[in-house]
């Protein structure tokens, strides 16, 4: 698309603006509505950027826009919607897009933005524009804060912000190509800004005390106008320092000359007798060709130095990946008067602003308010000025804010933030590269300005330079920081700039604390270690104590008889102390009951009878089910009779902590490691210190940087060699340094004909390639040695001979001893010894009998799989946990059998082998014993017989109702099933329409009015009478939850006659552990529910003599079968249900949805055989019947049956409730 041909609505926006004539700008009428118009535009463009690249195209800008700017300043709306205009127009094109595009369409339009934005920057380089927004700014910030609004507060900010974005864009490499001192078009930007009186404007908003909200967008600005500048070029300009930077180009120069008369000389010595056409060939003896011959050259002898084997290759193209990291700044000279203005402003910003503007910088970046990535300006600003400050009469009062160990610990702070962001933003690696360039130059600058406060002729400068300096040195991360950067310096996202900083800061730092060091007998510095807390490997297992033998145990049990008997008589007071269960522990709840029983066996074994008889009735309440601590009603007979079981049953000693099982492919198990940082002091040696820089990649880093020693400045490659002389003769590691490359740079230096310049570079050179060949006449293997980078252990068996480190030296050492032959050989001959014995840990079996040294278990376990004689780990799974001191009697096996044989044809076989068993077992251990004696050969055999939906129960022979089996006891919730399709509809979709009979609870509620519980039945009967009206006039029937806002109905609904009240009503009791409140069910009618209340009603104003008897209410369908017995005052939790919030007056009225169907549970996978089942799930309610279909009332119960409808309450909520209540008894 063609961005001159314009959008018509565009087009006809800017000829509404005005139109130039001469150096007069005329404006339309519609010139601002027009301008509001093109801000319009702006804000509804597409990815592309169309409406800006049009506008670019036009030059809308240039014509438009900055004339009506320069001659109708006195607008004040037009000049605040050109403002406006122009700070969009100007925006960095990285905000326009985001980022660089990668594909080639949108870098198109970003460039195409991008050469507009440049068009833009030379267009404001005019001192009418900055002269018209340095007066609008002075008229503005002539105002007092009374008198400003908030439009004068926006403008203000426009007006920097337009300021940023044209210093901000970039310079045209293309156009800009002249030589240093021409002036570019930044500088003549930053003259127009000098002329205008723009930069005083800008030290006046730095230093005022009223101005201080400015501070970012002051650094910001000031940042960009010293985009190109150095600071020490600054520094020495016009100081009589002229000299000296002309005497640089001179030596530069004269370097350039003689590597091009030492060429020109080579060429004269190498010029041929005759035409090179017959220059003959030669054969290279000892350089070997493609084959077995000798190398024949066809040129001149001239040319022999240039052979190589490479010649006529093709260059070998480097992936994008691969290649270096593009330097990001330029140095560039600008013109003489933009750098004596810069020179100008930098003496007074450091004398008037400096140390207010860093302070106030610093306070917003502390207290978060500046924007992201903000903080890279105060870097800038930190070592930009201290440079200047340094290199110009250093004065270290002008600095005093930025010269501290906060401030060292800010820049560290940062430096390791962008160093680990780095390693793990990949994609935006060189970003985060450039961001750690600009806090090591603030280091190294503190790093300068200390050491020159060193010198100061002042002995408080001084003193402060100490302190700092022990500070910093004290400090372990200050010390650990280069070595870290340098081993994790990567070429390909830092580019060699980067690396000069970090070789020059850390010469600096090294020469620092080495002065530091010598001044003093000892220096005591800070230590961190870092310690992993493993779990302690298992030491060899020793043979196992014994038990007490029977005849011990009877013996201690007559003992302990006369206690117990005076402890269940209460002539002995229990223990209250005793807690068998913690709820705050991480310890599974099961693992804290076997825990338990291990607790009670101890106090009993201890001779403890009072502690062991709290810990069996105290676990006995959290642990109702599976008898393991017996039943509810257990008597102190019961209570002798289990407690002599625990004391004989041959319990498991305490596990150590559950670890995971090792995996197939893991080399080793992983453990949980506890880091903990260890903070001490040691004295500190500088040699020792000095070794860790002994590494490969220091020496690689270093290598890098010296292969540019013709670009580097001589302090450059002074920093380097001198690291590499501290290495190689400080160390004594010369061989350290024999590596290919480095000497491949020594070749190339050596025959340099300007060598002459790099003195220090070519000793080093000589005394390293002496020491080598020195080395290979001892050592004909260091030749192939030059190709491998080493470590201090390599250059050690390098030196002093092939296998001279001693055992457990180097870093291959392991603590884990090897195996030897022999103790192969044993380990084979145990485990072929225990495999085939029964009931054993074959592990734990072989580790009782190895001798020392001692292994672990994953030890062993590692060395079967290696040599062959497992598969993998999982052929040893660790053994379970758990008990079976309950066991089961031959009265019980007989029992079982026949009640199998009695229910076999029944739909239910297993539901009506628990309701009639005498001995309370789980269905876990029902099924497992059930299959111990062959009456099932497989667990479907007791699954419930699938019925169809439609299928109506027939009312048995007695008359009594055949409502659908329930199953909620606490065994009976884990598991029907294991097949996913299993019974949808086998509970029969009748529950949630039942509904009680005419006049249903009148005795029991006249009875509980007696009884003082006239208060809950009232607002019982107005919840049913609320109902009844709302359902009638919505005509829409949801389950209504019964919420009990006071205390008294609340402790009314923990009654267990107010329950069976309720369920004669036909309300419905939580069916899960969600739910807390009894629910109105929706099938109940309007009618029904006023008849219900009447009920209420009608025996709550009876006379005395109506009937009180205890009759029982017809068992609701949504009621589970009776499982178990629960202590009699129940809670109804304080936990609410989401969806279910109480009505304004009695109960909630908010709808709840009502239950699919298909019965919840049964597409999970359900299991018989663990013991350590989760028993908090109640059995699923029973859901309405078709339309139509009536059921015929329950025989009634006795109070007794009463006690076992507590399985309404969820099973974790029970527990809840029994923990509550022991809290209250023992608070009582």
């Amino acid at each position: 698309m063609d961005w001159y041909m314009m959008n018509c609505e565009l087009l006809a926006t800017c000829s509404a603006l005005g139109y130039l004539e001469g150096e007069v700008y005329h404006r339309e009428p519609d010139c601002l509505e027009s301008v509001k118009d093109l801000i319009r535009y702006l804000r509804h463009e597409d990815e592309t950027r169309d409406i800006r690249q049009q506008l670019g195209a036009a030059q809308i800008l240039q014509n438009d826009l900055l004339p009506i700017l320069v001659q109708y300043p006195q607008d004040k709306v037009l000049f605040d919607a050109v403002i406006r205009l122009m700070v969009n127009l100007t925006q960095p094109a990285l905000l326009c897009f985001g980022k660089v595009p990668s594909d080639a369409t949108s870098r198109h339009h970003f460039l195409q933005v991008l050469s507009y934005l440049q068009a833009y920057k030379e267009a404001f380089a005019s001192e009418k524009v900055f002269g018209v927004l340095s007066e609008k700014l002075y008229d503005l910030l002539q105002l007092d804060w009374e008198q400003r609004q908030d439009e004068d507060m926006l403008l203000i900010e426009r007006i920097l912000l337009l300021v940023r974005n044209v210093l901000h864009i970039p310079p045209d490499p293309t156009e800009e190509q002249g030589v240093d001192g021409d002036a570019s078009v930044h500088d003549r930007v930053l003259w127009a800004l000098h002329m205008s009186g723009m930069d005083d404007l800008l030290k006046f908003l730095a230093s005022a005390q009223v101005e201080q909200q400015w501070a970012l967008h002051v650094l910001e600005i000031i940042s960009l106008m010293f985009r190109d500048q150095s600071a020490e070029e600054l520094a020495a300009l016009g100081q009589g320092q002229a000299a000296a930077e002309h005497g640089e180009d001179i030596q530069e120069l004269e370097t350039l000359r003689q590597r091009e008369l030492a060429e020109k000389r080579a060429r004269a010595l190498q010029r041929p007798s005759r035409h090179s056409r017959f220059g003959g060939s030669y054969v290279l003896q000892g350089l070997k060709a493609i084959g077995d011959r000798d190398v024949i050259f066809h040129k001149g002898l001239h040319n022999l130095k240039s052979y190589s084997h490479d010649m006529g290759k093709e260059t070998r193209r480097v992936p994008r990946r691969r290649q270096a990291a593009p330097e990001t700044e330029t140095p560039r000279r600008s013109a003489r008067n933009v750098r004596l203005f810069l020179r100008c402003f930098c003496q007074d910003f450091l004398e008037s602003c400096y140390n207010r503007l860093m302070l106030l910088v610093k306070d917003q970046l502390v207290r978060e308010k500046a924007q992201q990535h903000d903080e890279t300006y105060y870097l800038w600003a930190t070592a930009f000025f201290m440079a200047f400050n340094r290199r110009r009469g250093f004065r270290p009062e002008l600095v005093s804010e930025t010269v501290s160990v906060r401030a060292f610990h800010f820049i560290e702070q940062n430096l390791t933030t962008y160093y680990e962001m780095a390693l793990m933003d990949k994609k935006e690696a060189a970003t985060w590269a450039r961001r750690m360039h600009l806090a090591l130059k603030a280091y190294q600058e503190l790093l300068r300005t200390v050491q020159e406060m060193d010198r100061s002729p002042e002995q408080a400068v001084r003193d402060s330079s100490q302190v700092i300096k022990s500070n910093i040195f004290y400090l372990m991360e200050y010390r650990e920081l280069f070595l870290t950067l340098f081993r994790k310096f990567d070429e390909t996202k830092q580019p060699r700039s980067f690396l000069r900083d970090l070789v020059e800061t850390a010469h600096l730092f090294l020469r620092m604390l080495e002065r530091f060091c010598q001044g003093r007998s000892s220096l005591v510095v800070q230590s961190k270690r870092v310690r992993k807390k493993k779990k302690k490997p298992r030491a060899p297992a020793a043979i196992a104590p014994q038990p007490p033998s029977t005849a011990e145990l009877e013996e201690l049990w007559a003992g302990l008889v006369p206690q117990l008997q005076a402890c269940l008589q209460g002539e002995v007071p229990l223990p209250e102390d005793v807690v068998p269960f913690d709820a705050a522990s991480e310890t599974p709840v099961e693992e804290q009951r076997t825990e338990a029983l291990l607790q009670i066996q101890g106090c009993l074994r201890g001779a403890r009878a009072p502690q062991a008889l709290r810990l069996l009735r105290s676990a006995r309440d959290i642990w109702p089910e599976g008898d393991v601590f017996g039943t509810p009603d257990t008597g102190p007979p019961e209570e002798m009779q289990l407690l002599r079981e625990i004391l004989f049953a041959p319990l498991p000693g305490h596990a150590p902590p559950k670890t995971e099982e090792l995996e197939e492919d893991e080399e080793e198990e992983e453990e949980e490691e506890e880091e903990t940082v260890q903070v001490s002091e040691k004295e500190f040696n500088f040699l020792d210190y000095l070794k860790r820089f002994a590494c490969a990649p220091v020496v690689r880093a270093l290598v890098v940087l010296l292969r540019g020693y013709a670009r580097n400045s001589p302090h450059t490659n002074h920093c380097a060699a001198r690291l590499l002389h501290r290495l190689a003769r400080d160390l004594h590691m010369e061989a350290l340094l024999f590596q290919l490359s480095l000497f491949t740079l020594f070749h190339r230096l050596l025959n340099d004909p300007a060598a002459g310049a790099y003195q220090e570079l070519v000793a080093l050179a000589k005394f390293i390639l002496g020491k080598f060949f020195a080395l290979a006449a001892t050592n004909k293997k260091a030749f192939v040695e030059l190709l491998f980078w080493k470590s201090p252990l390599a250059i050690r068996e390098m030196t002093e001979g092939y296998g001279s480190l001693q055992d457990g030296e180097g870093a291959g050492r392991s603590r884990v001893p090897p195996w030897t032959p022999q103790q192969e050989q044993e380990l084979r001959e145990l485990y072929w010894k225990y495999k085939e014995v029964e009931g054993e840990d074959i592990i734990a079996t072989i580790l009782a009998h190895l001798p020392a040294p001692g292994r672990t278990r994953r030890q062993v376990v590692k060395q079967l799989v290696r040599l062959g004689l497992a598969s993998s780990a999982k052929d040893f799974p660790r053994e379970r946990k758990g008990t079976r001191i309950v066991l089961w009697t031959p009265e019980q096996e007989e029992e079982l059998t026949r009640l199998f044989e009695e229910f076999q044809g029944s739909e239910d076989v297993l539901g009506n082998i628990m309701r009639h068993l005498t001995a309370r077992r789980s269905r876990a251990r029902v099924v497992e014993k059930l299959l111990g004696l062959g009456l099932v050969s497989e667990r479907k055999e007791l699954y419930k017989k699938r019925r169809r939906k439609g299928h109506v129960p027939v009312p048995g022979a007695a008359g009594t109702p055949a409502l659908p089996a329930q199953d909620s006891s606490a065994e009976d919730s884990d598991g029907e099933e294991e097949d996913e399709d299993g019974d949808e509809a086998e509970e029969g979709p009748m529950d949630e329409h039942w509904t009680p009979e005419e006049g249903a609870g009148q005795g029991l509620a006249h009875r509980l009015h007696q009884e003082g519980l006239a208060g809950p039945l009232q607002w019982l009967e107005n919840c049913l009478r609320r109902t009844a009206e709302d359902r009638q006039v919505d005509g829409v029937s949801h389950p209504v939850p019964l919420v009990p806002l006071s205390e008294e109905n609340e402790d009314a609904m923990e009654d267990r006659r107010f329950w069976a009240l309720l369920r004669q009503l036909g309300l419905r009791p939580p069916s899960n552990e969600q739910e807390s409140f009894w629910r109105i069910p929706a099938a109940i009618t309007p009618q029904q529910l006023r008849r219900m209340a009447t009920s209420i009603a009608h025996h709550h104003h009876s006379p005395p003599g109506s009937p009180q008897g205890p009759l029982e209410p017809p068992r609701c369908p949504q009621d589970p079968a009776p499982a178990e017995q629960l202590p009699a005052r129940l809670g109804s939790g304080s936990d609410s249900e989401s969806g279910a919030s109480p009505c304004p007056h009695c109960c909630s009225e908010e709808p709840v949805p009502v239950p699919n169907p298909a019965r919840p549970g049964t597409k999970r996978q359900r299991e018989f055989d663990s013991e350590d089942e989760d028993d908090g799930s109640l059995a699923p309610s029973s859901l309405p019947p078709p339309s139509g279909m009536e059921l015929a009332p329950a025989a009634p119960r006795s109070w007794e049956d009463e006690d076992k409808d507590e399985d309404l309450q969820p099973r974790g909520r029970r527990k809840r409730v029994r923990r509550l209540e022991e809290e209250e008894e023992e608070e009582g």
